[in-house]
């Protein structure tokens, strides 16, 4: 007889094997050093900007966008699968403690990004509300647990409905409701806060009554949402070791093809072709490249410290260039890959040779960054320090792991 907690237990066990087998590659020890820097210049820094924090600084509209964005992004992870489209929906109306579970699961892994949220935003509460008690921020952290279950749940019976454009609306209007009611919690407009918050339930119960009109689940929808973490997770993972249920999608961007594939049409340039193409299209090579640029520029523009602007510029240019050592088991399961008439050690060379490319680019484009902020001598040292730290970092530890 099925029996869908049981079957849930089964399918959560599953799940925790599959991403703790990954996690352990993600945490190893270079990430763990590079996070634990990163960490506490951010604690030093965010410190004493908090000792230097001007009177008239929005504290409470800050506080409400990051509250109001936790409670309002409450996905529900139900960790279906294809396969499930085919042998589960016979057994719909049995699902229920399965979807429970699915509901509670998803609230506890969803834990951690509200306790840190409250975590790192303590500080900044009590240094623009100085006069209050730690009880009037704790009450604070009482109504987003609230609110992050009716979120929670109204997402889940937002599943039901099959039009994009409804739910999209839907999740729009309660994040602008959920800023705007810790606002004016922040703000002790108690008044306006139980305003909104009427308002707030008003849709919750409209959301409820049309869901319940719905004949059955989207189960496509949901397989689809899960499907799509999934692969999102499989990603991040497939920068650290081989994942081989990753489905990797390929985008055209003709421009940037043009733009970077300029190598002569020669045998031994084979690899050197391959690898652009493969950081340009496939993937996610280039976003996680221009994201780690984007957040690396920021923090050495605005950090004071010379030292700390060159800490931050080789920092971030060792996550670019550790990232990128994927591309070398990109097409490992390509068979045709293994009869190129192209020895492996060129293969090896062009991979090494684009890394150094990406983080000479890099490197100018931080040296670029600190000229427009008149930093002249921290400019100075990140040229010389980035391209010294990317050439012994490539052909030392990276060499002799693609060797290896």
């Amino acid at each position: 007889m099925f029996n869908a907690h049981t079957f849930f237990k089964r399918r959560l066990g599953e799940h925790l094997k599959e991403t703790s087998r990954y996690l352990r590659y993600i945490f190893n020890g270079h990430i763990a050093v590079a996070m634990f820097f990163f960490i506490s210049a951010l604690a030093y820094y965010y410190q004493q900007w908090l000792a230097e924090l001007p009177e008239n600084f929005p504290v409470a509209f800050l506080v409400a966008v990051v509250f109001g964005g936790v409670a309002s992004y409450s996905p529900v992870q139900t960790l279906l699968k294809e396969p499930d489209l085919v042998f589960l929906i016979a057994a719909e109306k049995k699902m229920g403690a399965y979807f429970r579970n699915a509901i509670m699961y998803s609230f506890i892994v969803q834990l951690y990004i509200l306790l840190l949220a409250a975590a790192a935003l303590g500080p900044l509460y009590f240094a623009g509300f100085a006069e209050r008690s730690g009880r009037a921020y704790l009450l604070t952290i009482i109504v987003l647990l609230i609110f992050k279950i009716w979120n929670l749940l109204t997402n889940w019976w937002m599943l039901k409905i099959q039009d994009g454009r409804t739910r999209r609306i839907d999740g729009l209007v309660r994040f602008i409701l959920n800023i705007a009611i810790f606002y004016f919690l922040i703000e002790g407009h108690m008044l306006l806060a139980a305003i909104i918050t009427l308002m707030f339930m008003g849709i919750f119960l409209y959301d409820r009554h049309i869901s319940n009109k719905q004949a059955g689940l989207a189960w496509e929808l949901l397989v689809e949402k899960d499907r799509n973490r999934m692969q999102a997770f499989y990603r991040l993972a497939n920068m650290f070791t081989d994942v081989p249920h990753l489905k990797n999608p390929v985008k055209k961007r003709h421009w940037l093809v043009n733009l970077v594939n300029r190598v002569p049409f020669e045998k031994r340039f084979t690899y050197d072709y391959l690898y652009r193409i493969t950081f340009v299209r496939s993937g996610d090579y280039f976003g996680m490249y221009v994201r780690l640029l984007i957040i690396g520029g920021l923090f050495i523009f605005f950090v004071p410290s010379d030292w700390m602007k060159l800490a931050f510029a080789v920092l971030f240019l060792y996550m670019s260039i550790f990232q990128m050592m994927a591309l070398f088991q990109h097409h490992r399961t390509i068979m045709w890959i293994d009869i190129y008439p192209v020895d492996t050690s060129i293969r090896q060379k062009a991979l090494l040779k684009w890394l150094m490319q990406l983080a000479v680019i890099q490197t100018i484009i931080y040296v670029i960054i600190l000229l427009l902020g008149m930093y002249m001598i921290a400019a100075a040292m990140v040229l010389v320090a980035g391209l010294l730290f990317s050439y012994i970092f490539i052909q030392g530890y990276g060499k002799r792991r693609l060797v290896s």
